[in-house]
């Protein structure tokens, strides 16, 4: 069984802590739904074990008793907004560079500001998610007592099972309160050791915390089953390893103290423990990443039985918008809430140019030329406006220094008007145009103030000929296109190039397979270019041009003033670069405003085969909250970082299978010399983004606060600006300080 699809008996937990009262509802009245029991009575039952143990799973999927809505676990927030996974997220990833939400519901602003307060709700949320998942953890723990479960008169195999079961909510209790630990460090803190009933709780600080979570995972090690032996979405060994992992990981932050020695003890096992990298990085946030071979631990969800707004079904809802369909997302909302941060773009690409391949160095041999100054030059790139002498206007040449001239230019704009001069310059006999005012005769007045200029009425990318001989001219349109065998199209169809007018160059990025390849205009073969020497240098109807290995290659035509030449270059680029930009900008000026900041196709309601969740509503995809590239990014780290038990050159191994699999090739990879902390952060960013990790990631590096990383909005300004350290952890929400005499608030708020 897959603990994908939740039944659970709901629990009275009457070990609630007085101080949260106010915002939980009030668990100690009797049921009054015929499918309710206490907890007085469930646990008789040997068999209602496991589906109280299947109730702890879910508190981090769903937030309540029914789901989507309708029975909340706390009051307060809304169902959706309240749900503990979708409370993480906001959490751990608005308040950083990886995202940015137009919604203004309350003080949700807050976290992308970076400038909230003790009395925040969606940050009390968290923190009530928090303790509510502990109390039903303590329950569940102070119920399966060996003592207790032989009063109930339950058989000992029955008990080695619940005593898994105990194992798993022990572990789920730990996993709370890490994240208590990493965001509000000085919590209230009880276990299944404290009576039950309406107290005060005393607070603990980090490190006694940190030592508590610590001291919890290794006793129950051996209690988990093994690594990828228990049921999908439940704990086990390999689970545990990766907290632990974490909590050492982060020890510095925590304790002042590195634990990296201690975190590559328990990353190593996690790496021994069978777990393979999914072939597809884009398969890990599908419908049916349950299939996966590289997920640890999930929060599992099903679109039809766990219903949820909260979530994947937030994640990805949220994400839709502007000209992006739903429907290619599995689903059909479009909340039209979360984009990222333009900095963050810039780990995939060159923020100046936006281009993330290569441009190879051309040169073109000498020829006579002829000059083309026009009213087109400053619009389409070519220097100033009817400048002949400038050294960026566009030039046709004479390939065979015969009076017959050529080249192509590009007229960004329509009714563009130009001559041809002989000379950088402006002298009437080396002057030429139309013969006639209409500017499109076709023919040449040579040498001669009274030639027209020559009109061009449509914009686009054209072939200019000129033959001094004739007194003849010619404009033609052009767009390029590849065709052959090698092609996507074969030798029937086409596939279309597009002009970069920046770098002058008609490109493309596309699959090739063995065979050939010829360059054509227009779809047609009056127009087309090949290699005969196979040098670079293109020349019309030339011989084609050969592609012998399969695979995907980068194409670039140079065709303005000859030589006309092409590059093929085998493309590596970063497959994780999961983003939409049609009709986004890149700089957000009005955080409200979805179509600002590019946004981000990463998480889909859609099975890795192409068909729609089970739901078009709720999704089916499960949270990956560790995973196999996790460990290896971990393991990177605590070597660079001077950890024992792990050495560089596998440090390197690792992450080039990271980045061989997101480039498809191992175009990606890097040395060991470009392996360094800065590059491990901006890595952790690329592999792991949307995925709960990067506060706590560049708090670890020193990035969160301060000034040291700087993005738009940071600080509730547009160009950014640092931050106070107190940020680095949230407050206790005022109404607990207030309701709790033990509860001193966290420094600076």
């Amino acid at each position: 069984m897959i603990l994908k699809k939740y039944k659970y008996i709901l629990i009275i937990v009457t070990a609630l802590l007085f101080a949260f009262t106010s915002c939980m509802k009030d668990l100690d009245t009797l049921p009054l739904d015929k499918d309710v029991v206490t907890s007085a009575s469930v646990y008789e039952n040997a068999d209602s074990y496991y589906q109280v143990l299947a109730k702890l799973y879910a508190g981090l999927a769903v937030s309540g008793q029914e789901g989507p809505a309708g029975n909340n676990d706390l009051s307060g927030l809304d169902e959706g907004f309240g749900q503990y996974l979708r409370a993480y997220w906001y959490a751990q990833e608005l308040p950083t560079d990886e995202a940015i939400i137009s919604w203004n519901d309350g003080n949700l602003r807050d976290y992308w500001e970076m400038d909230w307060g003790s009395n925040n709700e969606f940050i009390s949320n968290m923190y009530y998610r928090v303790f509510y998942q502990v109390s039903l953890c303590n329950e569940f723990i102070r119920e399966t007592t060996e003592a207790k479960m032989n009063d109930r008169g339950i058989d000992a195999a029955k008990q080695t099972e619940i005593n898994g079961f105990r194992a798993e909510a022990r572990f789920l209790r730990a996993l709370s309160y890490y994240h208590a630990l990493d965001m509000f460090a000085n919590v209230p803190f009880v276990t299944e050791e404290d009576a039950v009933g309406s107290f005060f709780p005393e607070q603990t600080n980090r490190a006694e915390l940190y030592a508590y979570i610590e001291s919890e995972l290794l006793a129950i090690e051996e209690e988990l089953q093994a690594p990828r032996a228990n049921e999908y979405g439940r704990a086990d060994k390999a689970a545990l390893w990766m907290l632990l992992g974490k909590l050492y990981q982060n020890a510095e932050v925590y304790i002042g103290e590195p634990k990296n020695t201690e975190c590559l003890t328990y990353v190593n096992k996690v790496i021994g423990a069978g777990y393979t990298l999914e072939n597809n990085y884009s398969h890990l946030f599908m419908a049916d990443n349950h299939l996966s071979g590289e997920v640890i631990f999930p929060i599992t969800f099903d679109g039809v039985n766990t219903k949820t707004w909260g979530g994947t079904t937030f994640i990805i809802d949220a994400a839709i918008g502007g000209t992006m369909n739903p429907a290619d997302f599995g689903t059909q909302e479009s909340w039209s809430g979360l984009r990222v941060m333009k900095s963050f773009v810039g780990k995939f690409y060159n923020l100046e140019t936006l281009k993330s391949a290569r441009i190879p160095l051309k040169s073109a041999a000498e020829y006579p030329l002829l000059y083309v100054p026009g009213n087109y030059q400053a619009a389409s790139g070519y220097g100033a406006d009817w400048a002949p002498d400038d050294e960026a206007v566009a030039k046709l040449a004479s390939v065979n220094s015969d009076e017959t001239y050529e080249g192509y230019v590009w007229f960004a704009n329509n009714n563009v008007e130009f001559k041809l001069n002989k000379i950088p310059g402006w002298e009437e006999a080396t002057t030429n145009g139309d013969v006639d005012e209409l500017g499109n005769t076709g023919n040449l007045l040579i040498g001669s103030w009274d030639s027209k200029n020559i009109k061009v009425a449509e914009s686009g990318f054209y072939r200019l000929t000129a033959d001094f001989n004739d007194a003849k001219y010619t404009v033609t349109k052009t767009d390029w296109g590849l065709i052959g065998d090698a092609t996507p199209g074969g030798w029937d169809t086409d596939t279309n190039m597009e002009y970069d007018a920046d770098e002058k160059a008609w490109t493309m990025i596309v699959e090739l397979g063995s065979g050939e390849i010829k360059f054509r205009a227009n779809d047609g073969w009056d127009i087309n270019l090949g290699d005969n020497d196979a040098d670079g240098i293109l020349e019309y109807g030339g011989s084609n041009i050969i592609i012998s290995d399969p695979g995907k290659y980068e194409i670039k035509l140079y065709i303005g003033t000859p030589d006309y030449t092409y590059s093929v270059e085998k493309f590596s680029s970063d497959e994780r670069a999961l983003f939409h930009s049609d009709g986004q900008t890149l700089d957000i000026t009005d955080p409200f405003e979805f179509t600002e900041g590019w946004a981000v196709t990463k998480w889909k309601n859609v099975t890795s085969d192409g068909i729609p969740g089970s739901d078009v509503t709720h999704s089916d995809t499960d949270f990956p909250m560790f995973r196999l590239a996790d460990a290896y990014l971990m393991y990177a780290e605590a070597v660079l970082r001077g950890g024992s038990g792990g050495d560089i050159g596998t440090a390197l191994g690792y992450i080039n299978q990271l980045r061989t699999r997101a480039y498809t090739d191992t175009g990606g990879n890097i040395t060991q010399g470009e392996l360094t902390l800065d590059f491990i952060i901006d890595e952790r960013g690329r592999e792991l983004f949307w995925e709960g990790h990067r506060r706590t990631d560049l708090i670890r590096f020193g990035k969160f606060s301060g000034d040291e990383y700087i993005w738009q909005w940071k600080g509730a300004v547009q160009e950014g600006k640092a931050i106070d350290a107190k940020y680095n952890i949230y407050p206790i929400p005022a109404s607990d300080v207030v309701a709790n005499i033990n509860l001193k608030q966290n420094p600076g708020y």
